[in-house]
């Protein structure tokens, strides 16, 4: 099959030109302007639209096996690719927990017959499993999980010696989960003691404070440094977090990275109000001036990474009251939109944009062949027009769960075309019933 995308304007690698783009199976082949259209199967006029490489989200939370009723990997995967998403990396906290390299590889079981994107699943730490962690193949396995901090589904690691010794002994990318358990369950206790369960959410962000996530994410740079491990801490909440990580060195040098997620750069404490546990999250959406210190630290590069921490959770689930609602919330089919839309505003160019969506998440892991638009590489693709608008409904969600915390907002950009490995996903809004998602590959030297 060959596609040729004609005067695209190209956003990669720091640049924006205009070009032709061929495709030829699951293959860049060319880019040049005024690529012949001879024995081409489709044609695509791509006037006036962007072209950005493929979204590669490296937290996401799709709740298969054993949760399926949220969402399930078909589903999250389709409103994925719908949003822009061709690749994603799935977290252990399923049931059963991802803790063994069985349980692991049942996972990509599923998703080799399921999902619309490129996948790829994390091996989950726990206080007694450092052999099966020892056994994880960094060739096709993104890394391993540890949660610092318990959330859905309880995978807790607070023994001090196992966390040094997977820290030392694995050469993976260790993601953490960063909170600190101790600090959350005090905030907890004094607010029921004067609240019941029936906690105003307008506190969420004080049970689990600034304090519970520094203590626990200096911590765990702190070990990472003594030890030399490869650390990525996921969603980073507070300006003050934001002081443990460096800018004066590339990317591919770094051993400590940082990842921001779209809601926390989006929402405040100020929101609770309006929205409630629509917006509950672990850990916390904080104050403005700590989204403030989130948009600085993304834009100078401290932080490396913008991710969704999708994870669906039925309406119903969502109403109970504050210490029985569960955290999380979906967000793959709107993250590229809301970063658009923060374009839009003056708040990020398309390159940046583009670094922190798709470059550094391929560097970041590793990934072989994926996050550029390279000749050669995967045709993991996405076109948008930032000139077309649409406003989040209950008739165009995607999710399984059927809700979005966005419903009445409207984006003024919409996501036309999205090619996973080639093959056209999403044809000018439309979604293929056909699924081409592979299982990610890592190109690392160990």
């Amino acid at each position: 099959m060959k596609i040729l995308l004609k005067n695209a304007t190209i956003v990669n690698e720091n640049q924006i030109f205009e070009s032709d783009l061929l495709i030829e199976n699951d293959l860049i082949s060319k880019i040049e302007k005024n690529i012949s259209s001879e024995n081409v199967d489709k044609i695509i006029d791509a006037t006036g639209k962007y072209l950005l490489p493929g979204i590669i989200d490296d937290q996401v939370h799709f709740r298969e096996p054993g949760l399926t009723w949220k969402g399930d990997i078909e589903s999250e995967s389709r409103a994925a690719v719908a949003g822009g998403i061709t690749s994603f990396m799935e977290q252990p906290n399923t049931v059963p927990n991802a803790v063994t390299q069985e349980l692991l590889e049942k996972k990509y079981e599923i998703a080799a017959k399921k999902s619309f994107a490129n996948y790829s699943f994390m091996m989950g730490g726990t206080n007694d499993n450092l052999d099966e962690v020892l056994k994880t193949n960094p060739r096709n396995v993104a890394g391993i999980k540890l949660f610092l901090g318990s959330s859905t589904g309880n995978m807790l690691v607070d023994n001090p010696e196992t966390l040094e010794n997977i820290f030392s002994k694995t050469k993976m990318l260790i993601a953490v989960h960063c909170e600190d358990e101790a600090t959350i369950r005090k905030n907890t206790a004094l607010y029921q003691e004067k609240f019941g369960d029936d906690i105003p959410m307008e506190f969420h962000h004080l049970i689990r404070s600034e304090d519970a996530c520094y203590i626990s994410s200096s911590k765990a740079v702190e070990l990472a440094k003594k030890t030399g491990a490869r650390l990525h801490l996921f969603h980073i909440t507070t300006a003050k977090e934001t002081e443990l990580f460096r800018n004066d060195i590339p990317l591919k040098d770094k051993k400590i990275t940082a990842e921001v997620c779209v809601h926390h750069l989006t929402f405040t404490n100020e929101d609770y109000a309006g929205k409630g546990t629509l917006i509950k999250w672990n850990p916390a959406v904080k104050t403005a001036e700590d989204r403030s210190g989130l948009w600085e630290a993304l834009l100078d590069d401290r932080i490396d990474v913008i991710a969704t921490d999708h994870a669906p959770h039925t309406w119903e689930e969502k109403q109970n009251v504050y210490t029985k609602a569960p955290s999380g919330g979906p967000l793959v089919q709107h993250s590229l939109n809301i970063m658009l839309e923060n374009f839009r505003n003056g708040k990020i160019s398309l390159e940046k944009l583009v670094e922190k969506m798709c470059h550094n998440p391929a560097i970041l892991f590793e990934i072989e062949k994926r996050g550029f638009i390279r000749e050669g590489y995967k045709a993991d693709l996405v076109l948008v027009d930032i000139h077309d608008s649409y406003t989040v409904s209950k008739e165009n969600i995607l999710y399984k769960c059927g809700w979005s915390p966005l419903e009445g907002t409207t984006f003024h950009s919409k996501i036309t075309h999205t090619f996973v490995n080639g093959f056209l996903a999403v044809d000018n809004g439309k979604i293929s019933e056909e699924k081409h998602g592979e299982r990610l590959l890592f190109d690392r030297n160990f």
